[in-house]
């Protein structure tokens, strides 16, 4: 996503909200730089790293609107991508899919290995 000329680069400082719950979906992003921890409706905490997407979830299976909050946990630098051109790239470049689907994975095992994942 780094190379796609059409993302806009955010600079935040510690404690910068990325968005809000609620508020409209239209972008993915992707962490180039720092922490970002993304929080759920019921507690639970993710944190993403520099080579991370987070919120497709939201703008490609949600309503529409973030599930949840994101806050940066060190300066971060991310990038914003919207969803139209998040489509486009998927389409272009498929295997970015599986990339995806193997942060999901990641991301499952860590919930398990936690004890934070129900099922």
């Amino acid at each position: 996503m780094g190379a796609q000329v059409d993302a806009e680069v955010l600079t935040l400082p510690t404690g910068a909200r990325v968005f809000e719950r609620g508020q409209l979906a239209d972008s993915i992003y992707g962490v180039r730089r720092g922490i970002v921890e993304v929080l759920g409706v019921d507690g639970e905490k993710l944190c993403y790293r520099p080579g991370e997407l987070f919120s497709y979830q939201d703008i490609l299976w949600g309503e529409r609107h973030y599930l949840n909050t994101a806050v940066a946990r060190t300066p971060v630098e991310v990038l914003r991508l919207d969803r139209l051109r998040f489509l486009n790239l998927l389409h272009n470049h498929p295997t970015l899919a599986l990339l995806l689907i193997g942060q999901q994975h990641e991301r499952l095992r860590e919930q398990r290995t936690s004890g934070t994942c129900c099922y």
